[in-house]
């Protein structure tokens, strides 16, 4: 585990002074109420939970006992919230909103919208995709790391799978960093050459699955004879989380060394963050990089990452 810089301290430190006056924390009522966050997330908690115990909201929610009990029972003296027998268990009581507690929220919640429409709505539309991307990346850094009993195996490519490729890719690439059919033209070529060209003795090809399901890929391929190229290395949003991404790279390396090459390249843009975060945890480093203008999104930096083997 590294040891955070003072530096990093403070970068950490200065996005939360300023996200915190972005999305009006300052304010002493959130969203123009006379509720606090903590008291609104409560009320979201019970609109969209059935059958939960105050237990459960601390629980969920990070909240002290105490802290909690207190606005448990002002919502409950302004009638906001009713306590009954849980129907599945009689000995245990659970929290509902009562129609009036329901009245109030619903402007809450409409305005919580309204207020995160009119800040997305000063973004043009790649921005708010690589807001997106760039939210679901300290997510997944500072979130809980997803537990499963269902492991994923990586197999070789089967025929369908190459257009699998070229389509998630196409896809994923649009709806989170807002890249146009170029960009899906690319991958469909990079994909076509590795088929027509394949050498099975020194390329490979690894898709990930489970119970049926492609979880993601990557391509090692052949520029020369002392030289791999790293390609393609597309993880589900659904299965990010579970170190499938690491594990791909890790199986990538593996095979250039066995297979007698001496270093590996790859090609990837600056903002593709949690990749980057991949590549140099396995001992990658930036070899070059270039400013460049495509698939719809203006500028860009394209970088060249290295690791000798």
């Amino acid at each position: 585990m590294a040891y955070p810089t003072d530096q990093r301290i403070s970068a950490v430190r200065r996005f939360n002074r300023f996200y915190t006056r972005q999305i009006g924390l300052l304010q002493e009522g959130l969203l123009r109420s006379p509720f606090s966050l903590t008291e609104v997330r409560v009320l979201y908690e019970l609109a969209n939970l059935a059958d939960v115990s105050a237990t459960a909201l601390c629980d969920g929610l990070g909240l002290d006992a105490g802290y909690l009990s207190r606005i448990l029972r002002r919502f409950e003296k302004n009638g906001l919230i009713l306590r009954s027998a849980s129907k599945s268990d009689a000995r245990r009581n659970v929290l509902a909103l009562t129609p009036k507690g329901r009245k109030v929220f619903a402007p809450l919640d409409r305005n919580s919208s309204a207020e995160v429409a009119r800040m997305l709505g000063h973004l043009t539309e790649p921005e708010q995709k690589a807001l997106r991307s760039a939210m679901a990346c300290i997510e997944h850094v500072l979130g809980e790391k997803p537990e499963t009993s269902k492991p994923y195996i990586l197999r070789d490519p089967r025929p369908g799978d190459m257009g699998w490729v070229v389509q998630r890719h196409g896809t994923l690439y649009f709806e989170e960093w807002g890249y146009d059919s170029c960009f899906e033209a690319l991958v469909a070529e990079i994909v076509g050459k590795f088929v027509r060209a394949f050498d099975a003795q020194r390329e490979r090809c690894w898709i990930a699955e489970r119970e049926g399901e492609i979880l993601g890929c990557v391509f090692l391929v052949k520029v020369s004879k002392t030289v791999s190229k790293l390609r393609l290395l597309l993880v589900e949003p659904s299965a990010r989380g579970l170190g499938l991404g690491k594990r791909l790279v890790d199986e990538c390396v593996a095979f250039a060394r066995t297979s007698g090459y001496r270093k590996i390249v790859l090609w990837t843009q600056s903002e593709l963050v949690a990749a980057r975060h991949i590549y140099q945890k396995a001992g990658f480093s930036i070899a070059g990089e270039e400013r460049h203008s495509s698939w719809g999104r203006g500028e860009l930096v394209s970088e060249i990452w290295e690791m000798k083997l």
